[in-house]
């Protein structure tokens, strides 16, 4: 299995007036190809610092994080971009689209940094991503006229079209009613297996962790259990 994420030896810090925190605490993480992880834990403990630093959004205080067999915090800002855009996918709990966009054209807005697909590909793949979601008879509507579930579908499917290796999803059912959550989370399991990306989710719905292969819990810091959903 290809190596996609390696997290090793993770803190970070933030300085609050006079006190330096501490937030996360020698975090170690591996994810291969096809590997889908639950992170789990209590408010506050640090999942979305630790879910940014893998998303190459915020950097580590100390340790180092490899994304594809690269450190991408060598690379200067430009390149980080362009190396985020290309090989990284996320799903946050808002979906982020741009209301003035049609459904069709925010799946395609990450293609328009321009990589080897052409404009005529990326058209074809939204496509054929959203016929998969069952998303074929809206993609000429804006978010406005959909509901919040086709909205996270439209976001599963924005975080998929450059193919990334590493998809991390924020609460991505945070929003949404219990049956609507259960279908966008089979949804982002089943398109993330699909695609062999390594797919890291933090949540806190028990239910959506148990749909998991594995889970992990984050504590003071520390990734402290790897099993279970207590």
């Amino acid at each position: 299995m290809t190596a996609i994420l390696e997290l090793n030896d993770i803190c970070r810090t933030f300085q609050s007036g006079s006190r330096e925190l501490t937030i996360l605490k020698d975090v170690n993480l591996q994810m291969s190809s096809g590997a889908a992880i639950a992170l789990r834990g209590p408010s506050g403990c640090g999942k979305t610092t630790l879910l940014h630093i893998a998303g190459t959004l915020d950097r580590p205080t100390s340790g180092t994080v490899q994304i594809l067999s690269q450190n991408p915090w060598v690379l200067p800002e430009e390149d980080l971009a362009k190396f985020r855009n290309r090989n990284i996918g996320f799903v946050f709990q808002e979906h982020q689209l741009l209301p003035q966009c049609t459904v069709l054209e925010n799946v395609l807005l990450p293609t328009l940094a321009g990589f080897d697909t052409s404009p005529k590909e990326s058209r074809e793949r939204a496509n054929q991503l959203l016929h998969s979601v069952g998303l074929q008879d809206r993609m000429s509507h804006r978010p406005g006229a959909l509901s919040g579930g086709e909205r996270q579908r439209v976001a599963v499917c924005r975080a998929l079209i450059n193919q990334p290796a590493l998809l991390l999803a924020d609460e991505p059912t945070g929003n949404l009613d219990p049956g609507t959550a259960e279908t966008v989370g089979e949804l982002l399991l089943r398109m993330a297996a699909e695609q062999q990306t390594a797919l890291l989710c933090v949540t806190h719905s028990d239910e959506l962790a148990s749909r998991f292969p594995e889970i992990v819990h984050l504590k003071e810091g520390r990734i402290t259990q790897a099993a279970g959903i207590a």
